[in-house]
């Protein structure tokens, strides 16, 4: 074989081994893999509660799941796409890993735990060792409100821990409340926590609350 030939094999090999390594490499990246919504949640503009909220998620809702950065997925589904707390998904009608979502749904997760296999190489088993302790894992809720009575209408959601002091726009709308995790809610006719009551279950028709409440909180 003259120099001119065996150059020319070299360069093709190459070019081969490049093209399959970026395969393996970016192809995951750019698959969406299917989830489901498993509780009402809101989804945000990025991945954190303190990001706006750009619509809300319905439970039962099957998903896209295109990325995981922590804690949170990036979802396309129909209306607004938006990153959602991995909390709220399961992948496979299993739940989720909130510490390792990506592995979950087997895809990329930006600034979190990846898995990578050489070319043409089978994955290798761990190697044993001792088992861990099972970790505690945090519990999660949130209530949504709606603008109409038995859950109809426009809606919002609020995580425990939030609250808002002054409804804007939605101040006077209020007419039901999903609270299907028995939080402890509490709406108020006027601002700052004011002349308020409490629910910890959902309520259909809020009575003489409804479509008088300027603030709220879930505890």
């Amino acid at each position: 074989m003259n120099r001119h030939t065996r150059k020319m094999l070299l360069n093709l090999a190459t070019a081969t081994a490049v093209a399959a390594t970026a395969v393996v490499v970016f192809l995951p990246a750019a698959q969406a893999a299917p989830g489901t919504v498993t509780s009402n949640v809101n989804v945000r503009s990025g991945p954190g509660t303190n990001y706006e909220v750009v619509d809300t998620a319905r439970r039962g809702t099957q998903v896209d799941v295109q990325q995981c950065q922590g804690s949170w997925c990036y979802i396309v589904k129909a209306g607004p796409d938006g990153w959602v707390s991995a909390n709220y998904l399961s992948a496979g009608g299993n739940p989720v890993n909130p510490s390792q979502p990506g592995i979950n749904f087997g895809i990329q997760v930006p600034g979190g735990p990846s898995i990578n296999f050489g070319v043409g190489q089978q994955p290798q088993p761990p190697r044993p060792g001792p088992s861990p302790r099972p970790r505690p894992q945090p519990t999660f809720g949130e209530v949504c409100f709606f603008d109409r009575t038995n859950f109809r209408g426009g809606s919002f959601c609020l995580e425990q821990g939030e609250s808002i002091r002054n409804l804007g726009d939605w101040r006077d709308r209020i007419s039901s409340i999903d609270n299907s995790d028995g939080l402890s809610v509490q709406v108020c006719s006027e601002r700052n926590f004011r002349n308020c009551r409490t629910y910890t279950t959902s309520a259909r028709n809020l009575g003489d609350f409804d479509d008088y409440i300027a603030s709220i909180r879930v505890r």
